[in-house]
C-alpha cells in the first residue's frame, strides 16, 4: 500500500525498516521531524539530546555497542557535532549508523547555506541523496547496509524541500536486526595518535573500495535520451531537472561522495553538451573538471538560495511549468512575527526603549531583531550570545557592560549557553544574561529539552532547574521575572547592569501557544478614550489593530490578553472585560 508521506517521516521509516533501534537529535528546522517521527515506533530508543554534539556522541556509543543508530541534525548542527564526527569516522562502527544533514538551501530558517557536502569530503564519508520520499526511505535502509560494510558512518544528506515535501511511498517490512557483539577493541575505538595513524592507513583503504563500489550502485543511474544535452545532478535538483528538461540525458547520483569517475566518464563521452546542476557549492564541478572533463557549472547557474523548474528552464531553454501550476500572482510579503501574546515581546520592547547593545541569540526571540522591536544587534549561532556579549565587554570596558546584555532561550542556553557563562564567570566579567525561558524548544515545534521535565515521549523526567545551573556555575545574582510584567523588567534590568558582577534573569513565562490556561478576561479598546497615539501597536503584537481609518485601536480574535497593551496605554483606553 502506498501513502503520501514527507521526506523526514519517510526517513524514520526507513531507519525502522533496517533495524535501527536507536535514535538522536537536537531539534533543528529543517530535521526536527525525523527523530519525532522515529521516536513513534515500538521498541525503539529515542531522545532530544541537549545538542548535536552530545546527540552524536550518544550514537557513536549505541554503535559501538551494536545497534543500528540514526542521528539527525540540521546543517549547521554538524558544525557543532564535528568534533566527535571527524574522530568517529577513523574509528568506524560496529552496528551502522546514518547521520541525517539536512541542509536549507535558501535559508529557510538558518543562518547560512552551508553545503555539507564538504564536511563529507574532509571527513570521507558516504554521502547519499534522495531526490524523493520513497528514496529517501530506501536509501536510509541501504546506507545502514553500507556503513557496516565500509565500517564508515553514512551520510545522508537532503535539503528543505526534500525534508518536507510529500510523495507517495510504499512501505516495506521491518527487518530482523540482532546487535552485533560487542568487543573490546582499543584499536579500534581509543583513538591515540598511535592508534589514530594505523585507522588513517584503514579509511584510506575502504575509500579505495567505496570508489569501485559506486561504480556499479544501483543508486547511481543514467538516463540516455536526447544526447545533445546531458545533465549531472543529485537530490531534489533532479526533479527539477525532469520538469524542465524532459528530454534531456540524465546522470543522476545518488551517491555523491566519492563520485562514479568512470560512469562520468562515460557519460560525458556520449553526449554533446555536459551540464553540472547543483545547489549551492561546485562540488561535482571542482572534481569531474579536475578529470579534464569538459562541462558547463556554476557560469549558468547562482551559489545562491534554492532552484527550480523554472529556474533551470529559463538557463538551459527548456519548458517550464504549464500556466496554473503555481499563484499566478506575486503574494504579498509577509514579515515573521511574534505571536500574539509571546512573552518575549516584552523583553525586546524593554530593551529597545532602555537603548541597551543587546547580544542575540538562535530561537523564536531572534525575531526580536525585526521592526517594530529592534532590540537585538546581533546573532551568530546558538549559544553566541553569551561570548559574543563578554566579548564586547572586554573591548570597550566597564561602561560599555553597563549597557550591554545577552539573551538567550532556555533550550539554547542548556544547547551551548552553560560554557560560555561559565568564561564569564571565570574570567570576571560583568556581563547581564537573559534566559529566555518559555518551557519549551518553540521555533522548532514546541520540542521538549531537560529543563521542561519531559522526554521526546512525553515522559516525566529529571528537570534541570536553571536557577540552580547558573547558581553552581557561580552566578550569585539570579533573578526571576514575569517579562509580561514590564515595570518589573525594567526596574531588574537596570538594578542588574548596575552591579559591578555577572548576573543572570530568568524571564520566565510558557509560550503563548502551549499556554492553555484561559484568562477570566478579555481586553477591549474604549474608543471614546483611545486618542490613536498607536503606542500599542509599536509592541508588533497582531492582537490589536487600527481601524480603517488609522485612527482607533481595537482588540483583534487573536488576542490572548497578554495586557502588554493595557500597560503602555497611556490613556487607560484598553479595558478588561469580564468573558
Amino acid at each position: 500500500m502506498k501513502k503520501l508521506m514527507i521526506g523526514n517521516a519517510a526517513i524514520a521509516r526507513g531507519a525502522y525498516e533496517a533495524g535501527a533501534t536507536v535514535g538522536t537529535a537536537y531539534p533543528g528546522t529543517p530535521s526536527t521531524e525525523i527523530v519525532s517521527s522515529f521516536a513513534q515506533f515500538d521498541n525503539v530508543y529515542a531522545e532530544w539530546a541537549p545538542n548535536e554534539k552530545v546527540a552524536l556522541e550518544v550514537g557513536i556509543g549505541a554503535s559501538i555497542a551494536g545497534a543500528r543508530t540514526l542521528v539527525a541534525m540540521k546543517h549547521v548542527g554538524v558544525n557543532v557535532a564535528a568534533d566527535p564526527l571527524y574522530s568517529f569516522s577513523y574509528t568506524g562502527v560496529n552496528g551502522g549508523l546514518v547521520l541525517v544533514s539536512a541542509d536549507d538551501p535558501g535559508m529557510h530558517s538558518s543562518q547560512n547555506e552551508q553545503d555539507n557536502r564538504g564536511h563529507a569530503r574532509f571527513a570521507k564519508l558516504p554521502v547519499l541523496e534522495p531526490s524523493d520520499s520513497q528514496e529517501a526511505l530506501d536509501f536510509t535502509r541501504l546506507g545502514f547496509e553500507l556503513s557496516e560494510q565500509f565500517d564508515r558512518p553514512v551520510m545522508l544528506r537532503i535539503t528543505t524541500r526534500l525534508a518536507h515535501s510529500q510523495t507517495l511511498v510504499t512501505e516495506g517490512e521491518p527487518q530482523p536486526y540482532e546487535l552485533k557483539e560487542y568487543k573490546k577493541d582499543a584499536p579500534k575505538y581509543v583513538m591515540l595518535p598511535a592508534f589514530g595513524r594505523l585507522r588513517h592507513v584503514e579509511i584510506e583503504n575502504r575509500m579505495v573500495e567505496l570508489k569501485e563500489y559506486v561504480e556499479t550502485s544501483p543508486l547511481n543511474r543514467i538516463e540516455y535520451d536526447d544526447l545533445s544535452l546531458g545533465v549531472i545532478t543529485s537530490g531534489v535538483v533532479y526533479q527539477y531537472v525532469k520538469e524542465a528538461l524532459p528530454h534531456a540525458s540524465v546522470l543522476k547520483l545518488g551517491i555523491t561522495n566519492p563520485l562514479p569517475r568512470k560512469m562520468i566518464e562515460e557519460f560525458a563521452a556520449k553526449v554533446e553538451r555536459l551540464v553540472i546542476v547543483e545547489e549551492l557549492e561546485p562540488v561535482f564541478e571542482e572534481q569531474i573538471r579536475s578529470w579534464g572533463i569538459k562541462a558547463e557549472g556554476k557560469e549558468l547557474f547562482t551559489l545562491l538560495g534554492e532552484y527550480s523548474s523554472e529556474y533551470l528552464a529559463e538557463k538551459l531553454g527548456g519548458q517550464a511549468p504549464a500556466p496554473g501550476f503555481g499563484l499566478n500572482d506575486q503574494v504579498p510579503a509577509r514579515p515573521p512575527l511574534l505571536c500574539a501574546g509571546c512573552p518575549h515581546r516584552g523583553v525586546f520592547h524593554t530593551l529597545r526603549r532602555m537603548r541597551l547593545v543587546v547580544a542575540g541569540d538562535i530561537g523564536c526571540y531572534t525575531l526580536g531583531a525585526l521592526a517594530p522591536a529592534e532590540g537585538i544587534d546581533s546573532c551568530i549561532c546558538m549559544g553566541a550570545s553569551i561570548g559574543t556579549a563578554l566579548g564586547m565587554e572586554k573591548a570597550r570596558g566597564e561602561e560599555f557592560a553597563q549597557k550591554t546584555v545577552a539573551v538567550i532561550g532556555d533550550s539554547t542556553f542548556v544547547h551551548s549557553g552553560i560554557t560560555p557563562l561559565i568564561d564569564v564567570v571565570y574570567n570576571q566579567g560583568r556581563t547581564t544574561v537573559m534566559i529566555l525561558d518559555n518551557d519549551t524548544t518553540a521555533m522548532t515545534g514546541h520540542q521538549d529539552h531537560p529543563a521542561t521535565g519531559l522526554t521526546i515521549r512525553r515522559q516525566p523526567t529529571r528537570k534541570l532547574d536553571l536557577k540552580d545551573l547558573v547558581r553552581a556555575i557561580g552566578i550569585e545574582q539570579v533573578r526571576v521575572v514575569d517579562p509580561l510584567d514590564l515595570t518589573a523588567l525594567r526596574d531588574t534590568l537596570q538594578e542588574e547592569l548596575a552591579r559591578p558582577e555577572p548576573s543572570v534573569i530568568i524571564c520566565k513565562r510558557a509560550c503563548a501557544l502551549i499556554d492553555k490556561e484561559r484568562k477570566p478576561y478579555r481586553l477591549t479598546v474604549d474608543a471614546d478614550l483611545c486618542n490613536g497615539c498607536k503606542a500599542c501597536i509599536r509592541l508588533g503584537c497582531t492582537g490589536i489593530v487600527f481601524d480603517d481609518d488609522n485612527k482607533k485601536a481595537y482588540t483583534h480574535s487573536s488576542c490572548v490578553a497578554c495586557g502588554l497593551c493595557e500597560q503602555v496605554c497611556k490613556v487607560d483606553a484598553v479595558k478588561r472585560v469580564e468573558g
